[in-house]
């Protein structure tokens, strides 16, 4: 908050030019919460992880509403677009208001527009990704119709909230439903001697009926990870079992543990073994270009590797200092790519391919290369696809 009053973005992908360009045009940060009567529209998009039992934790939501309903008032729109499961917004949202003594569709709107965004992606804004939205009532979405539309260039209006809630969750699921068979292709191709990346390329020129999908060392980000279980754990409640889902799930879960064996197999070859050599893990952060490390595999390989008695290190250009993250403690810092200091490790891990690495040097200086992202061509000596 003091951040962003500053004038200054804590997010890389945020300047602060845009940060005082909404400070110009009246942007508040607060924590006081009894501003929201003042408001007109409370827009709530925090995060919806998973516990330890992969089961939905409603908590950010439900804390959130607590917090805010001493504060609501007659005319506000208040509107969800934190990824949940079909029926969140009724079954929870719903009875918070009118508990606050508030007639939704009369006295107060409840709208479900769930966040859409590519982050790192220069191609698509907020204004011009078309927008989903639902309301409680026909009232709600006319009003959540007419708050999107001040900002957003084409709204998606759907016909209930639940209707939007499942189409943010097979947005992700088609995502990573996908990402499952191409990682399981990729273990198919790698044993048969096939190039993963140039059969996805030679079938991505069909110009119908296909969309290609890469593989990688994990699934990534903040979402895709997550949301299916969100389905696949309200589906029990009707008797469904959604195996399609948990099957993607299994396999692109089990993708590090694919990576960290072609390194040992590596390794091994030049009679090395993984404890006590040094492993540089190249990107962190969940997708390139971005500095977001959320469900990333790379901090899942970090760890694999440092538990069988490797030394890592890593090198990001977008996060300079490893962070504070959830269940995650390491001392690193990002290694300057040099010539020295690749040569140096005993393996060079590309996790994450950011634009901003030198791939001509880390491919000349790299004793042993293992690519996970189909940068490099695997019939050069040092280099192991993964």
């Amino acid at each position: 908050m003091d951040c962003l009053s500053q004038g200054k973005s804590y997010i890389e992908r945020i300047t602060p030019d845009e940060i005082k360009v909404a400070q110009a045009a009246g942007f508040e940060a607060t924590s006081d919460f009894s501003q929201i009567s003042k408001v007109d529209a409370l827009i709530i998009c925090v995060p919806t992880p998973l516990d330890k039992f992969r089961e939905p934790d409603l908590s950010y939501i439900l804390g959130t509403m607590k917090t805010v309903m001493p504060f609501l008032r007659k005319g506000q729109v208040v509107s969800l677009e934190s990824t949940t499961y079909p029926g969140t917004t009724k079954e929870e949202l719903l009875p918070r208001i009118e508990q606050a003594g508030l007639s939704v569709g009369q006295d107060a709107f409840l709208v479900y527009s769930p966040e859409r965004e590519d982050p790192g992606n220069p191609d698509f804004t907020t204004q011009t990704i078309p927008k989903v939205c639902s309301g409680q009532t026909k009232a709600c979405l006319e009003v959540g119709m007419a708050l999107y539309g001040q900002v957003v260039d084409h709204i998606v209006p759907v016909s209930s909230t639940q209707a939007a809630e499942m189409t943010k969750l097979l947005e992700n699921i088609h995502r990573a439903v996908n990402i499952g068979l191409v990682n399981e292709l990729k273990i198919i191709a790698d044993k048969m001697g096939i190039d993963i990346h140039e059969v996805i390329k030679a079938a991505a020129t069909k110009p119908f009926g296909f969309v290609a999908y890469y593989p990688g060392p994990g699934l990534r980000g903040h979402c895709i990870p997550i949301d299916p279980f969100y389905l696949t754990w309200k589906a029990k409640e009707f008797g469904v079992h959604t195996r399609f889902i948990e099957l993607a799930g299994e396999i692109n879960s089990a993708m590090p543990d694919y990576v960290v064996a072609k390194i040992m197999e590596a390794l091994n070859l030049r009679q090395k073994s993984v404890r006590g050599s040094k492993i540089l893990v190249l990107g962190i952060a969940y997708k390139k270009n971005i500095d977001d490390m959320r469900e990333s595999p790379s901090v899942v390989l970090l760890q694999k590797l440092s538990d069988l008695g490797a030394e890592i290190a890593y090198s990001d250009p977008h996060i300079p200092v490893f962070p504070e993250i959830r269940n995650y403690q390491f001392d690193l810092q990002s290694v300057a790519l040099t010539v020295d200091s690749l040569k140096s490790f005993d393996c060079v891990l590309l996790a994450t391919d950011h634009d901003g690495f030198d791939y001509d040097l880390i491919l000349k200086h790299s004793d042993l290369l293992v690519d996970t992202r189909g940068r490099f061509d695997e019939k050069l000596s040092n280099v192991i696809k993964s």
